[in-house]
């Protein structure tokens, strides 16, 4: 049995347009400029549907310091939905909506808990004072810097204590750095669970002791916010285990279809293929934007490369989908293709690609790599700083040849897009 149910959500955004988009048809853009909105409406849905105890926001409710009218009143009435279920709902603001930013004078349900710039424990029911407490804490302008997390300490009194906080846990390169910490620092807190917002990936960076999840942002904006995108169900036992189950709520997904041309005979074969991948897409119960990468060797690389013909696939491939509800959008075509390639017939040429392949075809032929080759990686390995990113031991034999074929596959790309007159070409990172 539950001593608590509740629902972790983070990153709304709400109002906040997409992004990386060319022009749309209008019924598309109403869809896409109410998205954030429709997700919000899911996860108060959700909320009501699992009979949850409350709903947790843990900041970035808005997309901007000043957020607009529209998007404060539709988030006071969706907690006043959950109010007149007897839900209650705790909230605390990021960099994006801290409290120096423009408020209208409007009520929030009478049971929403809002965190001020200090620290605060508010209990999850009025009436267990000493049961379920939430303890929180708001960024009070967009550039907090602090250590927030230092500041919480739980009151032993407490049975379960949650920490709702809007931060960068571990440095996460793709965030800013705002109000970081690491999680020692959340364990050393004394939190049962850490409601975490900021890092729109959802993530579980510790199962137990404490739990500490970023349940990610509700509805992805733009291409690096793909895939299913949703919040977090929590169910607490009477043992104070803690179960987390992730629950989508997005209405418009990020998709990206990566395709080879290796294998394909001709322009007509590429439509016939995405159009069959579209309509996978498009079986799912929401909306979807989509990004066609083109990736690989093969004829169709020359065409692709003429003039607008990305552009004329991506407006052939809307056309295709016209009409369709939910509705399926292609945004972009990236052409990341590279001409054919025969290599034995290259080695046979006289130029400095060939003398590459001859001598790797060298290399590969010994019993062993040769001293020159590993010499180099000798020199890094004699060096403290790189040796720590090297590993402690030389690369075997196996490994430095592995490398080796990489350096082929690179100097390949580099010297034939040179050739071709295209510029680099995509490839994988190694």
């Amino acid at each position: 049995m539950a001593i608590v149910r509740f629902v972790h959500a983070a990153d709304l955004h709400l109002d906040s347009p997409f992004r990386g988009l060319r022009e749309v048809e209008p019924a598309i853009g109403a869809e896409l400029r109410e998205a954030t909105f429709a997700a919000y409406d899911k996860i108060i849905d959700l909320c009501l549907a699992e009979r949850v105890d409350a709903l947790l926001v843990a900041g970035d409710i808005y997309d901007a310091r000043d957020r607009s009218l529209r998007a404060q009143l539709r988030f006071r009435d969706g907690l006043q939905r959950l109010a007149d279920a007897g839900i209650r709902s705790f909230v605390c603001h990021g960099n994006h909506d801290p409290l120096d930013g423009w408020e209208a004078q409007i009520d929030m349900p009478e049971g929403c808990r809002r965190f001020g710039s200090e620290v605060e424990a508010a209990p999850l029911d009025p009436n267990e004072p000493d049961a379920v407490v939430v303890y929180g804490v708001s960024f009070p302008q967009q550039d907090v810097y602090e250590n927030l997390a230092r500041r919480f300490r739980r009151d032993a009194r407490h049975l379960y204590a949650i920490g709702l906080l809007h931060a960068n846990v571990g440095s996460d390169s793709g965030h800013e750095p705002y109000a970081p910490c690491t999680v020692e620092d959340l364990e050393r807190s004394g939190m049962d669970y850490w409601a975490l917002g900021h890092v729109h990936t959802r993530r579980v960076l510790r199962e137990h002791d404490p739990v500490v999840v970023y349940p990610g942002n509700p509805q992805g904006r733009h291409r690096r916010e793909s895939g299913a995108r949703g919040v977090a169900l929590v169910d607490v036992g009477n043992d104070r285990q803690t179960q987390v189950q992730f629950r989508d709520v997005d209405v418009v997904r990020w998709e990206t279809i990566v395709l080879s041309i290796a294998e394909l005979s001709g322009e007509q074969q590429l439509l016939e293929t995405l159009d069959e991948r579209l309509d996978e897409i498009a079986t799912a119960d929401r909306h979807a934007v989509v990004v066609v990468r083109l990736i690989g060797r093969g004829a169709l690389h020359y065409p692709l490369r003429r003039g607008d013909t990305a552009e004329d696939l991506r407006a052939r491939l809307n056309d295709s989908l016209r009409g369709r509800d939910p509705f399926v959008w292609c945004a972009a075509v990236e052409v990341g293709t590279a001409p054919p390639f025969d290599r034995a017939e290259r080695r046979q040429a006289q130029d400095f690609l060939a003398d590459i392949l001859r001598l790797v075809d060298e290399v590969q032929a010994g019993e062993t790599p040769p001293a020159w080759l590993r010499a180099p990686l000798a020199t890094l390995y004699e060096q403290g700083k790189p040796r720590r990113y090297l590993g402690r031991d030389p690369v075997t034999d196996a490994e430095l040849l592995q490398l080796l074929d990489r350096a082929e596959e690179r100097c390949v790309e580099a010297l034939l897009a040179a050739e071709d007159g295209s510029g680099a070409t995509e490839r994988s990172t190694p």
